[in-house]
């Protein structure tokens, strides 16, 4: 039995229908008809009139060499994004996107902040990014090093030489935009690639090596540029997304599934149940949030189903996935010091943890149709 605790439109002026002076009333004659305006109604707005006007080059960075170039937070603001013709350049885009493109690019490091649809990289070589995306597309791509956040599964096509690793950055405004941009900071799948054209008997994508820093790759924008006043961290313990081992083989056979039910704390919860545990040398595989119906209790839960369909009403939950031997007691303890009262799930032993593991995240995974 698993435990758990409790623009705006330019208005035409009136045209003057006497070419004449003002005052002149000779010429103009005393005989003629006084016109009374204050009954003219004023032009007709629509919605449309009101927008902003917005100039395309505002959201497009092309043919440009050896810069350091991109946008501040704010100057996207969820539209469209797309970089074109760069070499050698250092993008930074610190703001919320639609979709952005990246065509024929090379030799160019680049930082994209959250995307709420799909980032696609085509014939682009030599590039390193940091990405956060719901779908992320690469086609006639070669060499690129991606530390990514992915709420779908990543795909690659006609692609060669793509490294992946887990997303690692944060300034000040980045939690906000992953909101804005409709992504969970729990929903990250960026080990799990497919290749949609794959050679027999070539690799066409593999994993960063686990000590891989973000700086290394894609580094902080120049002191003397525009993006100097904008406060990065690549840290791992200051990254808005968890650091997971994800597709990575993992040291020990023992995991624990520890789950948070919807309340008000409970992103930061789980933060700080990851800042624990970690501390004590165990190792975090995986995340998921995921809304759950009282039928996905019943079958994930099993046993324990019944006192916890409730606690699915209130929104969704955020489940982890730790690693390491001694894992499930060291859960469960932190659970009774530091959660007292809050509700959860943890695996009650480590006889029964790893069905709670492939239970829980092999529905989450069916749910997203990953």
């Amino acid at each position: 039995m698993g435990c758990f605790f409790s623009k705006k439109s330019r208005r035409k002026s009136p045209k003057n229908d006497s070419a004449l002076p003002a005052g002149d009333e000779s010429a103009a004659g005393n005989d003629l008809p006084e016109i009374n305006n204050s009954n003219q109604e004023a032009p007709k707005q629509y919605s449309w009139d009101k927008r902003e006007k917005v100039d395309p080059k505002d959201f497009m960075l092309t043919g440009l060499k050896n810069e350091t170039v991109g946008r501040l937070p704010g100057k996207l603001d969820g539209q469209q994004f797309v970089i074109q013709d760069c070499e050698n350049c250092n993008i930074y885009v610190f703001d919320h996107s639609a979709t952005i493109t990246i065509d024929d690019c090379v030799n160019c490091r680049i930082m994209l902040g959250p995307i709420k649809g799909s980032v696609f990289f085509r014939d682009c070589k030599d590039i390193k990014c940091v990405v956060a995306c719901q779908q992320f597309r690469t086609r006639d791509c070669k060499k690129m090093d991606v530390f990514l956040c992915c709420a779908t599964q990543p795909i690659i096509e006609s692609s060669t030489g793509m490294k992946f690793g887990c997303f690692q950055y944060y300034y000040p405004e980045l939690a906000f935009h992953f909101k804005d941009a409709g992504l969970s900071i729990f929903n990250n799948n960026w080990s799990n690639i497919h290749d949609f054209t794959p050679v027999s008997g070539e690799t066409n994508w593999s994993l960063l090596p686990e000590d891989a820093a973000v700086l290394e790759y894609v580094p902080l924008p120049d002191p003397e540029s525009e993006f100097k006043s904008v406060r990065i961290s690549t840290e791992a313990s200051r990254s808005i997304v968890p650091l997971t081992k994800g597709g990575r083989r993992t040291e020990s056979e023992e995991s624990c599934l520890f789950v948070f039910f919807a309340g008000d704390y409970t992103t930061a919860n789980a933060r700080k149940l990851i800042d624990e545990v970690t501390a004590k040398g165990f190792v975090l595989i995986q995340t998921k949030e995921v809304s759950m119906r009282p039928e996905d209790v019943n079958r994930v839960f099993q046993n324990n189903a019944e006192s916890l369909t409730e606690w699915i009403t209130k929104g969704p939950v955020v489940a982890l996935e730790l690693n390491g031997d001694g894992v499930v007691e060291a859960c469960r303890a932190i659970a009774d010091e530091m959660f007292n009262g809050t509700k959860l799930f943890v695996s009650e032993s480590k006889n029964t943890s790893s069905r709670d593991v492939d239970n829980f995240f092999n529905f989450a995974d069916m749910q997203m149709g990953l």
